[in-house]
């Protein structure tokens, strides 16, 4: 079971494929709309996306605290989720 992070937006397209991605292989993860939040919150999440992503760009998939994939990478998640 792997511990994953996923950063989006609720009106980015790669990141609505990157949900039925995942829930399609039935995976846990914690979603993150960055575009719901505000302020002090919204600007300390941003901080940790930058730390992954300097760009900042979505989505952006933090898996096992170790691994990023940035963008809808269908064989990238496949291969970094083992599935």
């Amino acid at each position: 079971m792997h511990k994953i992070v996923f950063y989006g937006l609720s009106t980015c397209g790669w990141c609505r494929k990157t949900k039925r991605f995942f829930d399609a292989a039935g995976l846990d993860y914690e979603l993150v709309y960055v575009d719901h939040l505000e302020g002090a919150e919204r600007q300390a999440v941003m901080t940790e996306v930058a730390r992954w992503n300097p760009r900042r760009s979505f989505p952006t998939v933090v898996v096992d605290d170790t691994i990023v994939v940035i963008g809808f990478q269908e064989s990238r998640l496949r291969e970094v989720l083992n599935l």
